[in-house]
């Protein structure tokens, strides 16, 4: 089984390795890409996770005081049975209770029909944005705080459209994200009335896409879009293709949203704009962000909100049913989740308890925005588009 490579960078809470030894009363797995195309996405969401899970034990715990330990499966992102494996490592190993996770659209996809559907599991994905999950046959046990790629694909093609660009080629990872998020893509912006001059599929993990950007660039499109990863195909792609010449101006995802690719491609400083999940201005994101700062966890990092509203709803769903029992929780997330209710915001667990205990309804509005899921698991969101400046990934403005 692959190492945790990662040191956990605030220390709120220890993530345990899938089969390690824990004392804690009650188990929640998470499943994502320690290793692979967005590893280095990965920590700031387990910290993000982990603030959530340390805001229940330090207040009273689950229950009568039960404390909760976050137990870390690596799907690797782009491999399906690697991603089946960690899965059926929590579920049948670990006896997790419910899982944050996974991250990668496929990952989520394989690890459920493997394993948590078939366990029974409550899955919540912090990451996962394939409108493929929109229509999965999960026995309603999948969810995401994440919003689909059928509403970032709009977001994105508007961002291009405004800035000027009607001709653009597009290159995709060949995986349910990737797909999922082309399809949207070329959609939207040929129904804002943009010309996509070429759409390949690309396999990741390669050492050179010079090919593949030649055939791109011969389409005599003005704009990439790059829908794949930072920490992987997209960097490589990105990396050539400024070497060559061969595109004045980028466009991605959230996916490309990477610093290590920031520190590998100095030139593209200036050069690639992206979308990726924005907190709103609203009470439940200033809250997370107060109280991620004072613990060290990166609240502005990409899903890192997601990450900490997918573990406090869970938690919160197995207060409301009294019980660890899997298809409780599952069966409590909307009640807790969903409006009408007594609003709780990020870190009020004493508060929820209490109206918990006192059968008040409550509705949580989360550190990512108002997780009210729909009968698919899919929740509303908001975007900010973002760019490499002085070496840093920032947030640039909101994206419409």
């Amino acid at each position: 089984m692959p190492t945790l490579k990662m040191a956990l960078a605030t220390g709120v809470a220890l993530a345990c390795l899938s089969g390690a030894a824990t004392a804690a009363d009650v188990k929640f797995g998470f499943l994502g890409g320690v290793t692979g195309p967005i590893e280095s996405l990965t920590p700031p969401i387990i910290d993000g996770a982990n603030l959530a899970l340390k805001n229940v034990n330090d207040n009273g715990g689950l229950m009568d005081g039960k404390t909760i330990e976050l137990i870390v499966g690596d799907t690797t992102c782009a491999d399906a049975t690697k991603a089946a494996d960690a899965a059926d490592r929590v579920v049948n190993v670990d006896k997790v209770s419910a899982i944050v996770g996974a991250l990668c659209s496929g990952a989520t996809i394989s690890a459920a029909n493997n394993a948590g559907i078939p366990g029974g599991v409550a899955m919540i994905s912090p990451a996962s944005t394939s409108p493929a999950l929109t229509t999965l046959d999960d026995k309603d046990l999948v969810f995401r705080t994440a919003t689909s790629d059928a509403f970032q694909g709009g977001v994105l093609a508007r961002v291009v459209k405004s800035a000027g660009h009607d001709n653009v080629a597009v290159t995709y990872v060949n995986n349910d994200y990737g797909k999922g998020f082309a399809e949207a893509f070329v959609a939207a912006f040929e129904a804002e009335g943009g010309t996509v001059a070429d759409s390949q599929a690309h396999e990741d993990g390669k050492a050179d896409y010079r090919a593949e950007i030649g055939s791109l660039s011969s389409s005599g499109a003005d704009a990439l879009v790059i829908l794949a990863y930072g920490d992987g195909s997209g960097q490589t792609i990105l990396r050539q293709a400024l070497e060559g010449g061969d595109f004045p101006i980028f466009y991605g995802g959230d996916g490309m949203v990477s610093q290590a690719m920031a520190d590998n491609v100095p030139a593209a400083t200036g050069k690639i704009i992206m979308t990726r999940p924005g907190t709103p201005d609203l009470p439940g994101s200033d809250a997370f962000n107060v109280m991620a700062s004072e613990a060290g966890v990166q609240a502005d990092g990409t899903f890192v909100a997601n990450g900490y509203d997918a573990a406090f709803i869970l938690a919160l769903a197995a207060e409301k049913a009294g019980s660890t029992d899997r298809a409780a929780i599952a069966g409590a997330i909307r009640d807790v989740a969903n409006a009408p209710g007594e609003v709780i915001l990020p870190g009020e667990w004493t508060k929820a308890k209490e109206l918990i205990a006192a059968g008040t309804d409550i509705n949580y509005e989360g550190a990512a925005g108002s997780q009210d899921f729909d009968e698919n698991g899919d929740v509303p969101g908001v975007y900010v588009t973002t760019a490499i400046e002085d070496g840093k990934i920032m947030n640039t403005g909101m994206a419409k």
